[in-house]
């Protein structure tokens, strides 16, 4: 197995060919280093539990990927809140809706009452200061996933 620095790929000579720089037809980098399999397996099973393979002196190592930049967790923390909107959509829904009908309603007042509080404090929550660290999202009510 082939590891080039210079692509970040990785050549297997059974599939790409023999390792001969001097060869022109040859598909494997000529920067590319070997490596064993059990080495690149290693790098892949790394990978895959969400480590990046980039290169320290021309070979391949695993490292942690570098934290989001603000943007991406803005864009991550816009995404949650807009998933649980859409989750409480049913439950405010429901509950308006069996108003409507004058049946008893699955949330008592207080719940509802806590249910759209939340709802206002997810709509808002961009515009605080604390926005985007997770850490302080607005809390959901306690009762809220067992009527989801």
């Amino acid at each position: 197995m082939y590891f080039s620095a210079q692509t970040g790929g990785f050549y297997d000579p059974d599939m790409h060919g023999p390792f001969d720089p001097g060869n022109p037809d040859c598909v494997i980098p000529s920067d590319a280093v070997e490596i064993s399999r059990e080495r690149w397996a290693e790098l892949l099973a790394g990978n895959a539990a969400g480590q990046i393979i980039t290169v320290k002196k021309g070979l391949p190592v695993l490292a942690d990927p570098p934290p989001p930049t603000h943007e991406e967790l803005m864009r991550q923390e816009r995404q949650w809140r807009d998933d649980q909107l859409i989750k409480t959509d049913g439950v405010a829904t429901r509950h308006r809706d069996e108003l409507e009908d004058g049946a008893a309603t699955t949330l008592t007042v207080e719940q509802y009452a806590e249910l759209q509080t939340y709802r206002r404090a997810l709509r808002g929550w961009p515009e605080s200061g604390e926005f985007p660290l997770s850490e302080h999202r607005p809390p959901a009510p306690v009762w809220l996933p067992g009527h989801l």
